[in-house]
């Protein structure tokens, strides 16, 4: 074994290279014995390989340089608790990640954001609010976070772009992926103000588990969310109730009772779990008085 990362930082890297994103056991674990024990322990094997034996592998055969390159190579940069620009917010999590990779402007994640998330298949009414909440909040000086996705996502990065805002795209894959690939243009023009941010290495595709673990971080990054549409199963209630978990206020926009597209949110304002709103000043107002 050639490999050993012998400072906290190769330390942690090579945790974060082969540990799946949002597992609960590791992440116990590392809160527990800290970094650099979990990584020895791996290192030397006395996790049990029969049971761990792919993260051992991975954890031994860690090349520093190899993953250095690779985060060179789709220019972002790996922050960790350590750094000045960690947003300090996603250690409330119960799953906490291990680190981070960012492109763009990292030192954002530590303004005061605001979650936008919704549907992929929004009506006009959905993209229209969407956008619109997105400006407006841009308007009193937050950063807009959401998933990078198509539909209510794209509408609210896109808002927050047109009024000259900073936004935040959370994906599911490697940064270098961008998926999805037909919002390659929108990345970009994220990145020059805002950023986007992966819980994965570059080259991790972004398989459905990863979706639910990165609508965590969503919630997570920012002191408030907004479902604007959503289907009675969509993903976006995952992000309301974690954040509702968080202590965060949850809020959704209420849509014609016909709509399917607007189950999801009267489904959560319904059984409390959020705040029905109709307009950026309600929600301002909202977060201030909680």
């Amino acid at each position: 074994m050639t490999n050993h990362a012998s400072t906290p930082l190769l330390q942690r890297l090579a945790l974060f290279n082969a540990i799946e994103c949002g597992n609960q056991y590791w992440n116990q674990q590392i809160i527990e014995f800290g970094i650099e024990t979990v990584y020895e322990h791996l290192y030397l094997g006395v996790y049990s390989n029969e049971k761990y034996g792919r993260i051992v592998e991975k954890v031994q055969s860690f090349n520093a340089d190899r993953a250095f390159t690779s985060i060179d190579e789709s220019e972002c940069t790996f922050l960790t608790p350590d750094d000045s620009r960690w947003p300090q917010l996603v250690d409330d999590l119960p799953c906490p990640p291990i680190g981070l990779l960012v492109k763009g402007n990292a030192s954002i994640l530590t303004n005061r954001s605001f979650a936008i998330v919704g549907t992929r298949n929004p009506t006009p009414y959905g993209v229209r609010v969407a956008g619109d909440f997105a400006a407006g909040f841009v308007d009193h000086e937050w950063d807009i976070v959401s998933g990078g996705a198509y539909g209510v996502d794209t509408a609210a990065h896109r808002g927050a772009l047109v009024a000259e805002g900073r936004t935040i795209a959370v994906i599911a894959s490697g940064i270098d992926l961008q998926y999805p690939s037909g919002n390659t243009k929108l990345f970009e023009e994220i990145c020059e103000n805002g950023a986007i941010v992966s819980e994965v290495m570059p080259g991790v595709p972004a398989l459905p588990h990863r979706f639910l673990t990165r609508n965590r971080l969503i919630a997570a990054l920012s002191q408030a969310t907004l479902v604007v549409e959503a289907a009675f199963r969509s993903g976006s209630l995952r992000t309301a109730r974690d954040a509702a978990e968080l202590m965060r206020p949850v809020m959704a926009i209420p849509g014609p009772i016909s709509s399917p597209s607007s189950e999801g949110c009267h489904r959560l304002i319904g059984e409390r779990a959020a705040e029905l709103v109709t307009s950026v000043p309600d929600a301002i107002e909202l977060i201030s008085a909680l």
